[in-house]
């Protein structure tokens, strides 16, 4: 319905046609129009890059690059999921796209799915990645690892319980592990089914990326030179705290930063210096910090840092950077909070943790998962000594409270030998329970799993593909947020009049002479945002941008022609 290229269409269902052209026509009042501001920034940040060497299509009427810019326009556009275009206007989208209309919901997943089909979505996020730590070596070189539980409530298959800290629950859930830069921009992400564990996730899928993918390391012959110095920066949380961690880390040259576990006694405040720490943004703050050598249980040194908050309390940072000053060090961990906005941004603004795909698939990789006889013998012991401690509150409660009077003695007596029968009963079934748990393995295969235990994982071939999208999607709305900023927008108001222009009505003016599109934007509420986006626009303009697979330039304005 709403198809007006039937030639086209006829050719392309007869496999006549690769793919159509985009081909403009004057129109005004489109709906969701100011989205194609983003446009150049999607570009740059790598929509098409490398597309065309990783994913491919079957001939038929959508191309490659009308699919991928599609689905970064509904990303940009607060479209969280493929099932919300059902409601939205075909014939309005497709303008934007110089389509007579948008594929259906069904058609759309279709086409997804050829896309993610064996290893090309996947390989396509790290060719993307490679592109984006080459443009910025410098942010390449600390990077942030944190893992994002997300949560499933689906039926289709029971998946292993994670402690979801943002609801203080444990659910039916996976774990992303993803890495960003200090800014918060994403370069990959992990998933992992069955969570291993931070550490086992760094060395085993982590780092060997890293080694290959970040440039401007120091060569062999640096690093033999000046035994201090260390190839890259890894960031984390708690989760990442291990002396033999950090000492197998040492040994690759590679510098660890993360919070002291188990910190010990406070620091006299007199040895905290107030000193001046530039922020990421560039905002310079004042921190009250001190600095120690700390010998770790393994007999390895490390630097740790606390800083004095303004109510005394000291937070202990321990950091296998030996050359840096303090200042840049503690503002690097402090900065790891970027990254938990990251992800509240992304789950409230583009869907991080919708499914891509409702289908399951087995998990063929060798995976280890906890043994479930294990688990419920471990459960029964804690439940057990539980009760017993109870028990035990409670007869020397007895003995110290209460009154021994003659007629009530024989009270007295049946309470005390009911509490002992019961505190060597627990003790009995604990040591019993003990010896149950002992025997049963902690970890098992998955191969070893009881048929009634076993679990599929959700299939993640669309994850890889969907996620690439929402990626670049962030990346360039970051970067036209970052020329707002620029223009006198305030920080925390730049992505909310972003969000307003991807949605704002536009006017469409293909100039076939001139070969330019020019993409009219409707005036905004006040003066003020108006000004800062006629700024926007000449940044925009500088890009010289053609529309993909056109001679069209895109020229942006503010108001009418």
């Amino acid at each position: 319905m709403g198809a007006t290229n039937i030639t086209d269409r006829v050719a392309a269902s007869l496999g006549l046609l690769t793919a159509v052209a985009p081909e403009f026509h004057p129109v005004i009042d489109v709906h969701n129009a100011g989205v194609i501001f983003a446009l150049p920034a999607l570009l740059a940040s790598g929509l098409l890059d490398h597309s065309d060497d990783f994913l491919s299509l079957s001939k038929g009427y959508y191309g490659l690059d009308s699919i991928l810019m599609l689905l970064a326009f509904m990303a940009l556009a607060r479209i969280k999921s493929i099932e919300k275009l059902r409601f939205s206007m075909p014939g309005e989208w497709g303008k934007l796209l110089g389509l007579d209309r948008i594929p259906e919901v069904r058609t759309l997943r279709q086409k997804i799915n050829l896309l993610s089909e064996g290893e090309g979505a996947k390989l396509w996020g790290e060719a993307l990645c490679r592109h984006w730590m080459a443009e910025a070596p410098e942010s390449a070189g600390v990077l942030y690892i944190d893992g994002h539980v997300r949560v499933y409530n689906g039926s289709q298959t029971k998946l292993p319980r994670h402690h979801v800290a943002r609801q203080k629950l444990c659910l039916h859930a996976t774990t992303d592990y993803w890495i960003n830069a200090m800014d918060s921009q994403p370069f990959f992400v992990i998933n992992k089914a069955v969570d291993p564990g931070m550490i086992k996730v760094i060395e085993q899928d982590i780092l060997p990326r890293l080694e290959s993918d970040i440039p401007q390391q120091p060569s062999q012959q640096e690093l033999s030179d000046d035994p201090w110095l260390h190839r890259f920066t890894l960031i984390f949380d708690r989760e990442g705290y291990s002396p033999a961690f950090f000492k197998d880390m040492r040994e690759k040259r590679i510098a660890c930063l993360t919070y002291h576990k188990f910190p010990g006694e406070n620091w006299p405040e007199a040895e905290f210096e107030l000193r001046e720490v530039t922020l990421s943004n560039g905002e310079q703050v004042e921190m009250q910090l001190a600095e120690r050598g700390t010998c770790l249980t393994n007999k390895m040194w490390v630097r740790e840092i606390r800083k004095l908050s303004l109510r005394g309390h000291q937070t202990s940072i321990l950091c296998t950077d030996y050359k840096s000053v303090i200042e840049p060090v503690a503002m690097s961990m402090f900065a790891r909070w970027g990254q938990e906005n990251y992800f509240k941004y992304m789950r409230e603004q583009f869907g991080l943790d919708r499914l891509s795909s409702y289908s399951t698939a087995d998990i063929s990789d060798p995976t280890i998962v906890v043994n479930p006889k294990h688990r419920a013998l471990d459960g029964q012991v804690r439940s057990h000594i539980g009760k017993l401690n109870r028990r035990l509150a409670e007869f020397g409660e007895v003995s110290l409270n209460d009154t021994i009077e003659p007629e009530k003695i024989d009270l007295y007596v049946k309470k005390k030998v009911a509490l002992q029968e019961d505190i060597e009963y627990l003790q009995e079934k604990i040591s019993h329970l003990k010896q149950e748990r002992k025997a049963a393995k902690r970890h098992i295969t998955m191969e070893e799993l009881p048929e009634a235990d076993k679990f599929q994982q959700l299939c993640v071939k669309n994850k890889y593909l969907i996620d690439n999208i929402k990626m670049i999607a962030y990346r360039a709305e970051t970067s036209m947020a970052n020329i707002l900023r620029n223009s006198g927008i305030a920080s925390d108001e730049a992505r909310g009049l972003l969000q307003a222009i991807y949605t704002r009505d536009a006017d469409l003016i293909p100039d076939q002479k001139n070969n330019t599109l020019i993409v009219c934007l409707h005036h905004m509420a006040n003066k003020r945002t108006d000004n800062a986006i006629l700024k926007l626009c000449d940044e925009l303009n500088a890009t010289e941008t053609h529309f993909p697979r056109t001679n069209l330039k895109l020229i942006f304005k503010l108001g009418s022609k």
